[in-house]
């Protein structure tokens, strides 16, 4: 048997229409034996199940996770970490707005490096609509301040690291948040930090589950502060 390599998570929550692109995307790109794509129903209530049954059947690179009940994006992605096989591990977005193949493109970075094992690569997204631009600079900025670590495009995808990383984890957040945890905990644990330019397009099918207006947004703040304050006490405490 082949041993992975890497292993592409990506949460899928009510995404039935957009998992034929997807997957067709994943079948042209992800063509390495050693590599391996975990699609997460995560608590989808749409066809996405019926849909994920029959593809895992047909390409054999492909695995699904069941979520029963959606408790959180992060919770998700964890899940599908947890069922990897691979010596590299990560995740990227269902919706198409970056391409998945941009993983293999980090997967090639890790192994091009001469410490592949101490190497955390992100994605940073360029074609984004100018105010959402704005909104993640005022957050990157509040962030590096808090945590005094260059903090840029938290939520770029996608995030690939050792397993041997993800192993050190502890309680780590089942909501948004994971992605600013998972880069947090990169720096603090002295993981030497790569990024990478992705084009960020529009969504195939569907809409943002949390992107929705200034409302929304807002709301997304406050969370992301509130949990941003609580990492930083722990972090400092810990010292």
């Amino acid at each position: 048997m082949t041993e992975i390599t890497l292993s592409l998570v990506i949460p899928c929550y009510n995404e039935a229409a957009g998992l034929s692109l997807l997957i067709n995307r994943l079948a042209e790109t992800f063509v390495r034996e050693d590599v391996e794509v975990i699609l997460v129903d995560n608590g989808s209530t749409d066809d996405s199940p019926s849909i994920l049954e029959k593809e895992t059947v047909r390409l054999s690179f492909l695995r699904s996770v069941r979520v029963d009940v959606n408790q959180g994006y992060g919770h998700g992605i964890l899940a599908g970490l947890s069922a990897a096989k691979g010596r590299y591990i990560g995740w990227s977005h269902a919706d198409m707005q970056t391409d998945p193949h941009d993983a293999i493109r980090a997967l090639t970075l890790i192994e091009e490096a001469g410490r592949p094992d101490t190497i955390y690569v992100k994605g940073k997204r360029f074609g984004r609509p100018l105010g959402d631009v704005a909104f993640t600079i005022g957050m990157s900025a509040f962030e590096t301040i808090l945590f005094r670590s260059p903090l840029w495009d938290i939520n770029g995808q996608p995030n690939i690291f050792p397993r041997t990383f993800f192993e050190t984890w502890h309680n780590p957040p089942k909501d948004f948040s994971l992605d600013l945890f998972v880069y947090v905990m990169a720096i603090k644990q002295g993981l030497s930090v790569r990024r990478f330019t992705v084009e960020f397009a529009e969504r195939a099918h569907g809409a943002s589950h949390w992107n929705v207006d200034w409302s929304s947004k807002a709301k997304f703040i406050k969370r992301t502060v509130d949990f941003s304050l609580r990492l930083n006490r722990e972090l400092r405490s810990h010292r």
